[in-house]
């Protein structure tokens, strides 16, 4: 990686809230192999619909372009995403030219897994730092219902081992959690990566898009999830990483590792985001929960230099004011709004 420039950069756009920009999410791909109920519905997401075409997407040397604009604007993260991101055919050189941006200090993936055994290797050759894999279940029948009928747990896990014996790890583990649909494999999940080197990650449920039919007597608030762990093997509080780490950490008391629980819709966690999202067809979004973006493609096929585009995003970003998991209910009960879907913009 390159040497690294100081975080308060004096140029870095501040928006509404006082939030500055830190972390970019690259959604390189809107297809995914799975139809997990909660993110792409097996009943919306059928053999017919249509996804965008290749020409559509934004080609590496266009993401590469823009990256480098939200680093001079003070990101420092940058996190791969889809859909699934390993779809994209020759992903690991993307990998290669984002960690050779200027000041770029961490370039991470988010992926179901199921590919990551073959393409571990090479990531991590090209400059991938870290990996973070969704994984819902173990019980077989929990995974399968889970992941529309899809993959298995198996290859999960084998996926999983890659990425450590090629030196990803700390590798993060994500649970989305469901009432009565796999809240039961908690335990099992805890006791599986307990002592190695993956941290487990506890989500939610949350009401992003408008397709997943969220309903809030499944959500298990992350209190009751850490008093179910913690009666089991005792926790300690970690200290946040970096100022808006969205995971509340946990250590072992044991030293067998640590765990985290990420909850937006039990304890928001607004007032501290620094992500900005850019989909694969080159619109940003600056919230997870966005209703709308703002087209950045068209500008960049049809001539816009660095300056127009780093002012559009600087712009859009001053201009910034959301704050959504904190008025949730309030503002906008579930259900009544639009919103982009989270396999667009990957979560």
């Amino acid at each position: 990686m390159s040497p690294v420039v100081p975080l308060q950069d004096p140029h870095a756009p501040v928006d509404q809230l006082g939030r500055t920009m830190h972390d970019l999410r690259i959604s390189v791909m809107d297809r995914c192999n799975f139809r997990c109920p909660y993110c792409m519905p097996k009943d919306t997401f059928g053999e017919g619909y249509r996804f965008l075409g290749a020409a559509e997407r934004l080609s590496f040397p266009e993401i590469t372009r823009l990256a480098a604009l939200f680093v001079a604007l003070g990101v420092r993260k940058l996190r791969l995403t889809g859909g699934e991101p390993l779809l994209r055919a020759g992903l690991p050189e993307l990998v290669g030219d984002l960690a050779a941006l200027p000041n770029v200090t961490d370039v991470a993936l988010t992926t179901n897994g199921v590919l990551l055994a073959r393409h571990a290797e090479e990531l991590k050759a090209q400059g991938l730092a870290r990996v973070t894999v969704s994984l819902d279940a173990l019980d077989p029948a929990v995974f399968h219902a889970m992941s529309g009928g899809f993959g298995t747990p198996g290859e999960i896990l084998d996926g999983i081992e890659a990425a450590i014996a090629a030196g990803l790890a700390p590798i993060k583990v994500n649970c989305v959690v469901q009432r009565g649909i796999n809240d039961g494999e908690v335990l099992a999940l805890i006791e599986r990566f307990r002592g190695s080197p993956v941290v487990v990650r506890f989500i939610e449920y949350m009401d992003v898009g408008t397709r997943n039919h969220w309903d809030r007597a499944r959500v298990v608030p992350s209190r009751e999830l850490h008093d179910l762990v913690h009666a089991r093997w005792p926790l300690t509080p970690v200290a946040a990483g970096y100022r808006g780490e969205v995971a509340e950490r946990y250590a072992f008391v044991d030293g067998a590792g640590e765990i985290g629980f990420i909850s937006s819709v039990s304890q928001p966690f607004c007032g501290a985001c620094t992500r900005a999202r850019l989909s694969s067809e080159g619109i940003l979004y600056t919230c997870l929960f966005a209703t709308h973006g703002l087209d950045l493609r068209t500008p960049l096929r049809t001539g816009a230099d660095d300056a127009t585009l780093t002012h559009m995003i600087r712009s859009a970003w001053l201009g910034r004011s959301d704050r959504y998991s904190e008025i949730r209910s309030a503002a906008h009960p579930p259900g009544t709004e639009h919103k982009i879907e989270m396999y667009y913009i990957g979560g």
